[in-house]
């Protein structure tokens, strides 16, 4: 289907049932490779959180009834001070250059001035260029970077030693399962520590 400008963007407040579907588009939006920041903090947690918490600024952008892009907002009061702050934006790529993005921050920042807030913030990953620039051109600015280190723990001393305990847990478990039952049932038990499950790194889809 062909979208063009003319096309009519619908903003309304995120239901239930678009749960699902805005985490999907912020899965296809906020990737590892691009954006590892957002990556990290992405998931269907915190559209069903921001769901149940702060409805009224979780708003979602429809054109011919087709998602288009959401907003997820707070509102964060500090003494005198109360602040909205956006914590995600994404708009599907198809729907580019329909001002979707634009509707969404104006309905939320208006929902936010109605309910007090004084001052706004957004934050992003630093190297999403277009979002700094579209936030820029919304009036956004005083821009602050924050810094992120990492660390690949498989070369860390302390996991190595943890992959060795688990290699001869292993092959002890094996040796007394290889023993006659009766042997095995006269034996003290070894005093082992409880088996440390090991995660795996899932690769982004």
């Amino acid at each position: 289907m062909h979208f063009n400008e003319n096309n009519a963007v619908y903003v309304r407040e995120l239901g239930i049932d678009d749960i699902a579907p805005v985490y999907h588009l912020g899965e296809d939006l906020f990737t590892s490779d691009l954006y590892p920041y957002l990556y990290r903090t992405w998931d269907e947690w915190e559209v069903i959180g921001l769901y149940n918490t702060d409805p009224e600024y979780c708003l979602v952008a429809e054109i011919d009834g087709e998602l288009a892009g959401f907003i997820l907002g707070t509102i964060i009061t500090k003494a005198s001070w109360t602040y909205g702050y956006i914590l995600w934006l994404g708009v599907d790529p198809k729907f580019q250059r329909q001002r979707v993005g634009d509707k969404l921050v104006d309905k939320v920042i208006a929902h936010m001035i109605e309910d007090g807030a004084r001052f706004m913030l957004v934050d992003t990953d630093p190297t999403n260029v277009p979002a700094v620039k579209f936030f820029t051109r919304k009036g956004f600015g005083n821009i602050h970077q924050h810094v992120f280190l990492s660390m690949n723990l498989s070369k860390h001393e302390h996991y190595g030693r943890l992959i060795d305990y688990e290699h001869q847990k292993a092959e002890r478990a094996g040796y007394r399962r290889s023993r006659p039952a009766a042997i095995r049932n006269n034996r003290k038990s070894d005093g082992i520590v409880s088996e440390v499950a090991l995660n795996t790194l899932v690769s982004d889809t």
